[in-house]
């Protein structure tokens, strides 16, 4: 139960988090981000909020499997975790840059350091738990597409 319970607790954290997150853009998304220049591969904002929400939903699932094999690899445990706290900080930090401060490039210089967080935690969560390390991916590859939207939304909106 102690693992069941150790997925659920991260898994609640990262939603949580996604949610804050959330509340920040809320009021943006009908105001402000409407009259940005988007390119054509914007996706329409319904799509954000079911993708995020399971894309929380797996990262949670990803850090309480390494949490789980905290009394058998302790030191790499504690490792991957502090990245992955890390890089969730991170995370939302990027919707108050980006909606919170209506700021695109100091969103896109934060989406980089995200980008190179998230893969630097998929490579430690890997060397632990390569199912862990696996639900990441499309996280990273989530972030990868929002790192090209959001340079492509500065650009143009220079």
């Amino acid at each position: 139960m102690q693992k069941i319970l150790r997925i659920a607790v991260v898994v609640f954290t990262c939603v949580v988090i996604g949610y804050l997150s959330g509340m920040v853009t809320r009021d943006s998304i009908t105001t402000w981000y409407p009259t940005l220049i988007k390119p054509v591969f914007n996706p329409p904002n319904w799509i954000f909020g079911p993708v995020w929400t399971i894309l929380y939903i797996m990262m949670g699932v990803a850090g309480g499997m390494i949490w789980n094999r905290i009394d058998t690899d302790e030191e790499n445990v504690k490792k991957a975790f502090k990245i992955f706290v890390f890089q969730l900080a991170l995370n939302a930090l990027w919707s108050y840059l980006f909606f919170g401060l209506h700021n695109p490039l100091l969103a896109l210089i934060e989406i980089i350091l995200l980008w190179l967080l998230i893969f630097e935690t998929y490579n430690q969560f890997k060397k632990i738990d390569k199912v862990a390390g696996m639900l990441l991916l499309p996280y990273l590859a989530w972030v990868s597409f929002a790192t090209v939207l959001n340079g492509s939304i500065w650009w143009l909106n220079r």
